[in-house]
């Protein structure tokens, strides 16, 4: 698919991780937090990102996923170590994904026959989608949690250089 299907994994590896150090320092209380249209409490949201991101790459015919229904959240830091070893599988299948490469997989209760692509770009969707869940409780109760946009991604793994004000 190419270096620039690579890097936008990169970059949701990158935010995944930004979000989870944001969700380390929140106290208990703070994980519990919700707000309307959003997917539910922070604690729920990040263990469904870190678990839909484990089934996409089990659809990929890559590993099994850890993070099921079942998983009892036990704090940031499991996830966060689950979502390293996610991110650096998802890279790994884009960077080897192929455009013509297909799969059969069942979404809910229908079967589906798609482009392997199509899985991969679902995750990254997906990621966006509740990374902005995530950050819409934290802003709704006040809870500062920096820039994890593009841009900061590129200042922080140096694909930007500072030339000086314009």
């Amino acid at each position: 698919m190419g270096p620039l299907f690579v890097e936008a994994f990169r970059y949701h590896r990158w935010a995944n991780l930004f979000l989870l150090d944001v969700c380390g320092r929140l106290t208990e209380e703070q994980l519990q937090l919700t707000s309307p249209g959003t997917y539910g409490t922070i604690s729920a949201t990040i263990v469904h990102l870190v678990g839909a991101e484990q089934r996409y790459i089990h659809r990929l015919g890559g590993s099994e996923p850890r993070v099921t229904s079942r998983w009892e959240f036990s704090g940031v830091a499991p996830l966060r170590a689950e979502a390293e070893l996610s991110a650096d599988e998802l890279i790994g299948l884009a960077s080897r994904a192929q455009p013509e490469d297909e799969l059969e997989t069942q979404v809910q209760d229908r079967r589906y026959r798609l482009k392997s692509a199509i899985v991969l770009l679902q995750a990254l969707h997906h990621g966006n989608d509740h990374r902005t869940h995530i950050c819409t409780v934290l802003g709704a109760h006040g809870i500062e949690y920096g820039d994890m946009d593009v841009w900061a991604y590129a200042d922080a793994t140096g694909a930007s250089v500072p030339l000086g004000v314009a």
